[in-house]
């Protein structure tokens, strides 16, 4: 059975939306049938219009998508929404779906603040909504089999974990000549309080968590730019402490 599914982000110029769309077609379990891809109205109209949509359901907010489609017949309406939005975006826009009845799945990361991850969390409960996270690399093989190579001890006592996760495309400040990504993920405002370890680092600790089925219980950030003029860091090292003193490092 074919699960009906909206979207918030992911319009001209994003990069993540698309990604999903297409990993979500992968198995033909999703179909996409609505969304406000774009804060600007005649974007998402057109974005809509690309991507095969009733133009009708290519929303000019996500405020109305939510009413809108909660007003449409039961076997209509969208079952769940994919938000990937920029990051301060996702605590509001996530909290107008689930009192409506709609699961959500969140481009990580969750939100830009403790204190409103928790206010989703009980929100989805009060709800009996599914909330997901989206860790995009748990979903490769070689990944899978890495996690059943290691919970299987084929590479004996884990002692020490070393993940990286190199990117170039911010080396330089992409940011000053209007790159619509740049812009945002290097803004304290959008981005939140880090850069580097909101964006990339998340992945790499989810991937450290997910192969070891360790968890994590202190760490050491050495945290910096090297791009001058950032306001968020783009560079960090990390010392880590797993469960039973296996030791980490996260770069």
């Amino acid at each position: 059975m074919t699960v009906r599914y909206g979207m918030v982000g992911g319009g001209p110029g994003a990069f993540i939306g698309e990604i999903h769309r297409m990993a979500a077609a992968l198995d033909g379990d999703y179909e996409l049938v609505a969304g406000a891809f774009s804060s600007d109205p005649t974007k998402s109209q057109a974005t809509g219009l690309d991507l095969g949509l009733d133009p009708a359901r290519a929303y000019d907010s996500y405020e109305k998508m939510a009413e809108s489609e909660h007003a449409l017949s039961e076997s209509d309406r969208i079952e769940l929404v994919s938000i990937v939005t920029p990051n301060h975006l996702h605590h509001e826009v996530a909290r107008a779906f689930p009192q409506k009845g709609v699961h959500v799945i969140c481009d990580k990361p969750l939100t830009t603040s403790v204190e409103d991850a928790e206010d989703l969390c009980d929100l989805a409960e009060e709800h009996n909504c599914l909330f997901a996270i989206t860790h995009s690399y748990t979903g490769y093989p070689i990944v899978k089999e890495a996690r059943e190579r290691v919970r299987a001890g084929e590479l004996g006592e884990i002692r020490k974990v070393v993940v990286e996760y190199n990117q170039g495309w911010l080396s330089t400040p992409l940011e000053t000549e209007g790159h619509k990504q740049a812009e945002w993920r290097t803004d304290p405002d959008r981005a939140g309080i880090s850069s580097a370890l909101n964006d990339i680092g998340s992945h790499a600790h989810n991937l450290v968590r997910y192969v070891t089925g360790l968890e994590l219980q202190r760490l050491f950030a050495d945290l910096g730019t090297v791009v001058p003029g950032r306001k968020l860091e783009d560079d960090a090292a990390v010392l880590l402490e797993l469960e039973g003193g296996v030791r980490g490092l996260l770069l």
